[in-house]
């Protein structure tokens, strides 16, 4: 009896930490088990990458536009796809500016335990809206909450896809002010950043009010900025993983 209690104590533990290993895998931000991963760039030169997830949405574009225009900042935004079928013309109008478009799946679902069918259905239906924008450059992707696990990185190496995640998320505290998103970010700021900031939805008025004092505070320091392409374009993109 006491045998069968140890074993099921046993099977139950080691379960519990494949599970654990699996959750931290399709979490983690610089391992991929195939393909091309891009969580920051390898590089001496001062240049970090400005990324927005999630939108476009009409309301806050002007908001957004107006501090990187103004600052000459091209900034890379990755959409979510039902969001720009929505609002096309907020698409059009950030590629207009020399913006780029990343791809955020089209539901934004976390996209683990998906089927092949599903995760190339989210990939590809936002590819082809971010196309329809005038969007020409190389699209990226970024998966929702930074979940990926075995379907999605498949596809997207498959598919010639580079998985851009971040090393600086300074508005992951929903309540964190302008000046401490500004603070945050030059204190952990390096060479080749990736700098992610949420600015679409209603609440994040502290992440879209931190962004001109962001540009201005890194560039006082010697920073530039240039889009992911631009980033990655300095040095070559990490493997994790091996390409099939």
């Amino acid at each position: 009896m006491r045998a069968g209690w140890l074993r099921l104590g046993v099977g139950l533990f080691f379960s519990f930490a494949l599970a654990f290993g699996f959750w931290r895998l399709a979490r983690s931000r610089t391992v991929q088990v195939f393909g091309r991963l891009a969580p920051r760039v390898e590089t001496a030169e001062r240049i970090v990458a400005l990324t927005f997830d999630d939108g476009p949405t009409p309301e806050r574009l002007e908001e957004l536009l107006g501090p990187l225009e103004s600052r000459g900042v091209r900034a890379t935004f990755f959409v979510i796809g039902s969001h720009l079928a929505q609002n096309p013309e907020t698409g059009r109008r950030l590629v207009a500016a020399g913006h780029e478009l990343g791809n955020h799946t089209y539901s934004h679902e976390r996209m683990i335990l998906k089927s092949p069918a599903f995760v190339r259905s989210e990939v590809e239906r936002t590819d082809a809206l971010i196309r329809a924008a005038g969007y020409r450059g190389p699209i990226h992707f970024r998966p929702p909450f930074g979940y990926k696990l075995f379907a999605l990185p498949w596809f997207l190496s498959r598919t010639g896809r580079t998985t851009v995640t971040w090393d600086l998320e300074p508005d992951s505290d929903a309540g964190a002010s302008a000046e401490q998103i500004v603070t945050g970010v030059r204190e952990r700021v390096r060479p080749g950043s990736i700098i992610l900031l949420h600015v679409w939805y209603p609440s994040r008025g502290a992440s879209r009010a931190a962004v001109p004092a962001l540009v201005d505070t890194l560039r006082g320091d010697g920073y530039r900025f240039g889009t992911v392409s631009e980033l990655l374009s300095l040095a070559p993109v990490a493997f994790s993983g091996s390409d099939p």
